[in-house]
Order: C-alpha cells, then sequence, then structure tokens
C-alpha cells in the first residue's frame, strides 16, 4: 500500500470517531444521577408550577365560596383598571427609579470590595473584614428598618447629631426615602454580594500575576488587566439578572419604611398588592397586577440577555 494511501486511510479511521450515543444509553450509563435529580425536580414542579394554575384568576371576578371555574370571567378587565388607577404612573415611575438607582449605586460595589479584598495578603485579616462584611446580610429586615427608624429619629437621633443637632424627621421626608433605602441596602448585602466574585478570583491562575509581576506591572495594572477580565463573565450573568428583577422591588422594607408624608417616592406596585390582595382581599386584582409585573420581568430579562449575548458573548440561558 502506498503511503497516500496509508494516510487518506489513518485520516478516515480519525475522522469517523465513535458512535454517539442515544439518550437512552446516556441516560442509562449514569443513572444515578437522574435519581437524585427527581427529587429536586418533583419540588419543583409542585411549588412552581402546579401554583400557576391560579393565574387564571387574574382573568375572572374570582370568589373564594365559587372557586375559579365557578367564579365569572371578565377578561382583561382588572388590567384596565389597573392602567386607569390614579396612581398607576406614579406607581411605575416609583419602583422603575428605585430599581435602577439601586441597580446604579449597589451594583459596583461588591465588584469594588472584592477586588479590594482579593489584595489582602494577611489570610487572618482577611477573614475577620470578611466576617465584618458579611454580617450585615444576615440581620432581619425588620431589625434593619427599626435601627434606621433610631438612627433618622428627629429626637436625639445619630444623623441628626452628626448633623449639629438638628431635628430633621427624614422618615417623612419624600427625597430621602430612595437614599435611605438604597444606603441601607448597600450597607446590608454589598458584603454578601462579594462571595461570588472572590469565588470567581480565587480561581484565577497565580501564574498570571506572576507574568504580571515581572513585567513590571503595578496593583491597579494587575486588577485592570488580570482580575477584572476574569470577573466580566460573572458580572454580565449577575446584570442579566438584576435587569430582570427591575419591576421586583423588595417588598419588606419599603413597607416597613413607607409613611403616609413618604409616599411620593414609596408608593410602589409591591405594596399596592399586598395593600390590595391582603388588605382589601381584591384577590383577582392583586393577581393581575402581579401577573402584569411578572411579565414585564421576563420581557426585560428576555431583551438584556440578548444584548449581553452580542456585546459580550454571555448570555443566562
Amino acid at each position: 500500500m502506498s503511503n497516500t494511501a496509508k494516510k487518506m486511510q489513518t485520516t478516515t479511521v480519525s475522522t469517523t470517531g465513535p458512535k454517539k450515543k442515544s439518550l437512552g444509553q446516556r441516560i442509562l450509563q449514569s443513572w444515578q444521577l437522574y435519581v437524585l435529580l427527581i427529587v429536586p425536580v418533583i419540588i419543583t414542579v409542585i411549588y412552581k408550577y402546579i401554583p400557576m394554575y391560579g393565574i387564571q384568576i387574574a382573568f375572572r371576578d374570582y370568589k373564594p365560596n365559587r372557586g375559579f371555574f365557578g367564579s365569572e370571567w371578565v377578561g382583561l378587565e382588572w388590567f384596565e383598571r389597573f392602567f386607569t388607577a390614579p396612581t398607576f404612573k406614579r406607581m411605575i415611575v416609583n419602583t422603575v427609579k428605585l430599581s435602577l438607582f439601586s441597580l446604579l449605586w449597589s451594583f459596583p460595589v461588591p465588584i469594588i470590595l472584592a477586588l479590594a479584598i482579593n489584595q489582602l495578603r494577611f489570610k487572618r485579616f482577611k477573614r475577620v473584614v470578611q466576617t465584618v462584611l458579611y454580617a450585615p446580610h444576615f440581620i432581619s429586615i425588620m431589625v434593619v428598618c427599626g435601627m434606621l427608624r433610631i438612627f433618622l429619629s428627629p429626637y436625639g437621633g445619630l444623623i441628626n447629631l452628626l448633623l449639629g443637632g438638628t431635628n430633621i424627621d427624614f422618615m417623612t421626608e419624600p427625597t430621602a426615602f430612595r437614599t435611605i433605602y438604597i444606603a441601607s441596602g448597600i450597607w446590608q448585602d454589598a458584603g454578601w454580594g462579594t462571595i461570588i466574585y472572590l469565588a470567581t478570583l480565587s480561581a484565577v491562575d497565580p501564574g498570571l500575576y506572576e507574568a504580571a509581576k515581572i513585567d513590571g506591572a503595578s496593583m491597579f495594572q494587575r486588577i485592570l488587566h488580570v482580575d477584572i477580565p476574569e470577573l466580566v463573565p460573572q458580572i454580565v450573568l449577575q446584570l442579566i439578572m438584576a435587569a430582570g428583577g427591575i419591576m421586583s422591588v423588595g417588598f419588606e422594607k419599603v413597607f416597613l419604611l413607607q409613611t403616609d408624608l413618604n409616599k411620593a417616592t414609596s408608593d410602589v406596585i409591591a405594596v399596592y398588592v399586598y395593600e390590595q390582595g391582603i388588605v382589601d382581599h381584591a384577590y383577582s386584582y392583586s393577581t393581575a397586577i402581579g401577573l402584569f409585573n411578572t411579565v414585564i420581568n421576563i420581557i426585560l430579562l428576555i431583551i438584556v440577555n440578548k444584548i449581553a449575548k452580542k456585546a459580550a458573548d454571555v448570555s443566562f440561558v
């Protein structure tokens, strides 16, 4: 056999490769993993998908004593009522502003903290710093709001004392609500948010840092050219997830910090849903509002995901 024929035979054998296994064969080969997967799948179906059956009450005049099918079908009546509500525009604007401002100010903080903590070389001091930053995350929202009311009290509150003994009631100032909400959120969650970024940085090849030091790169240059490029995919994923929750402002903190005098900026959709569904027992109306909120979040998630995929070749799905 000539050398050319041997080469062609070798090429043919190498390009053919092993036969692809069918789905059933792959399942049988790793059946233990699929058995372990059964429990979380069942739990997800029970608690996430089956309750979606109740979404239909957003299109019915739901009466608990009549049940789902006994209640009258009203179509989009509840959505029209929400869109024509006197406070509709204010709630949408407040919800979007609070979410966007929170994203703008709080999103970069965990990244900056993670980059700074990663540069600490004394392990004991590093652990202490991490513990101090993580601690606020484990404080109850109710306790945090109580602390805020004490610190911002016009009668001997810490902030008023620092301002020279003033008597400003910050909790009744509409212009101060967003600042209070965002600043307290950064204090409580920024340290916890560093975990995922520190985990990513811990997987960076130490050889990259050594090569950068040999080339004379400063600490800032190492952060700029080694750390940040490694964090970009994770940053994009976190940004996509945050964009998918823009319309879902945390209910608990807003509700606990809200007063009649700061409603101009604290009146958000989440609190309105609570008032209509729990307080006023308007189940169909509150479900319609919640469904509207969810649909907007899904649309935003898809849009931001596509933009991220084109811009940074990173996507959530």
